[in-house]
């Protein structure tokens, strides 16, 4: 039987369940690939999955493999799989029901996976998917979002607001985000159109009028901002899993953002504009795959900027 390293949670509770261990390792169905992973995206919800806040909207067996961003080689294929050879290199979101990226192996779907970015390492391709996805998603596919009209991003320098300043002004959107003082000069080199400091103004005395918000923030943030829209307008929020994204009337909408890769065609565009030098992924900060649970407790109790990465 081969075997692998990886870090499984037994029970939930703070980072010091996350155990460094011995385990087997997969093999590829015939629609699959076996990824040596070199990279694997920390996210939110993957601490909010260790504490057990989730256990009830993903109800999985224990001991569980964590993590759902990752970044590797291929070395193996399964017997149906034609478009994908051992040794390529890619990155890839898996599916939030399945996870499995703290680990030295996992498979996935062979139609999930896309060309890793020539231009940026292993860690770095390792921190895009789900965050690159999800603002895909919200401004494209969900609010629909096209050249000349104008978006509001909240935590626009955070992971997604990030890509979503950058993606809507490739498409020709004016841009405004909201970020905190020391995060505007990082909006602006994005080339977002105005930068909001939240701490000193309110953002519904700056703009109105705007075709589409995204909600990264939720609560307080969220409810000042239908405010803004307007008639026909639509807020995407990232934050429907705490709390229901519910429109104060019928001339606006609200809708909740829950990230699925579908296939991996929106992971080859968002690809392709980072090695085209139109969007830059965020800095990474890397820890030791062994190292899982001091990068947990950094991205819950600390204020990190960039994405973590076990490597």
């Amino acid at each position: 039987m081969n075997i692998m390293n990886a870090v499984r949670l037994h029970g939930y509770g703070d980072p010091e369940v996350l155990v460094y261990e011995t385990v087997p390792r997969p093999e590829p169905k015939a629609d699959e690939v076996l990824i040596r992973i070199h990279g694997a995206g920390v996210n939110p919800a993957d601490w909010k999955m260790r504490q057990g806040y989730l256990k009830d909207k993903f109800p999985f067996p224990l001991p569980l493999i964590l993590g759902y961003d990752l970044a590797g080689v291929v070395e193996a294929v399964g017997t149906q799989v034609t478009d994908l050879a051992v040794g390529d290199e890619v990155f890839a979101m898996v599916p939030l029901h399945q996870l499995g990226a703290y680990a030295e192996y996992t498979v996935v779907t062979a139609a999930l996976i896309a060309p890793k970015p020539s231009t940026v390492d292993f860690a770095t391709a390792a921190g895009i998917p789900s965050i690159a996805l999800t603002a895909w998603q919200s401004l494209f596919d969900l609010a629909q979002l096209e050249a000349g009209q104008t978006v509001l991003i909240h935590g626009a320098s955070g992971g997604v607001g990030r890509f979503a300043v950058q993606f809507a002004k490739w498409k020709g959107a004016i841009a405004i985000g909201t970020a905190s003082t020391q995060n505007l000069d990082a909006l602006r080199q994005l080339g977002v159109d105005r930068a909001i400091d939240y701490k000193a103004e309110r953002f519904e005395e700056q703009v109105s009028n705007v075709d589409v918000v995204l909600d990264t923030v939720g609560g307080n943030t969220r409810q000042r901002s239908w405010q803004v829209l307007k008639p026909g307008g639509v807020l995407i929020s990232t934050e429907g899993a705490a709390e229901p994204v519910v429109a104060p009337s019928t001339n606006i909408r609200g809708i909740a953002i829950f990230v699925t890769p579908h296939n991996n065609i929106q992971l080859r565009q968002i690809g392709s504009l980072i090695d085209s030098g139109v969007v830059q992924p965020p800095k990474v900060e890397k820890f030791a795959l062994q190292d899982a649970a001091k990068a947990h407790a950094a991205i819950q109790h600390e204020h990190r900027r960039g994405k973590l990465v076990l490597t």
